[in-house]
């Protein structure tokens, strides 16, 4: 195998935390500061475009983002006024999907799954530690791969 150079010109350089590359790998998410406040940077990795995050912006600090397969979701966390929240932003359709966890709960870290159908959290619930999967076929349609077939574990036709 051959390696090459995998961030183009376009792509700022600086202090940039928690990268996150959709699974195709055609965008980049990661954590710049920005007027003291760290937030979500979405770039196409080619051009170094920025993309644009509607419903983030007033929502800060930032932390821990996460891409599905074709960068249509991405998952992360916010600060909601004293507390953590995981939210997933749908960019397909603008809309916002916050994650609603039992009292107590701080999400610290999380993943998403590729296709967008389950998420990984890092929960932190009166000093202890642990990580919880969560369904998220009922709420996100799935976000896969050109060409991918799902199998039920049956022949296939």
């Amino acid at each position: 195998m051959r390696r090459q150079a995998a961030a183009p010109a376009g792509l700022v350089g600086g202090s940039r935390q928690q990268p996150s590359l959709s699974g195709n790998g055609r965008l980049l998410a990661s954590l710049v500061e920005r007027g003291g406040r760290t937030t979500v940077l979405l770039q196409e990795r080619r051009s170094g475009r920025v993309l644009p995050l509607r419903h983030l912006r007033n929502r800060q600090p930032h932390s821990s983002p996460s891409l599905s397969w074709n960068g249509r979701y991405l998952a992360l966390l916010v600060q909601q006024g004293g507390r953590r929240q995981a939210v997933i932003e749908d960019r397909a359709t603008g809309r916002q999907h916050p994650l609603f966890l039992p009292a107590g709960q701080d999400p610290q870290e999380l993943s998403l799954a590729p296709d967008g159908q389950s998420i990984a959290l890092e929960l932190i619930s009166g000093g202890n530690q642990r990580v919880q999967l969560f369904d998220l076929s009922g709420l996100l349609e799935p976000d896969q791969a050109p060409g991918r077939i799902e199998s039920g574990g049956g022949p296939q036709p």
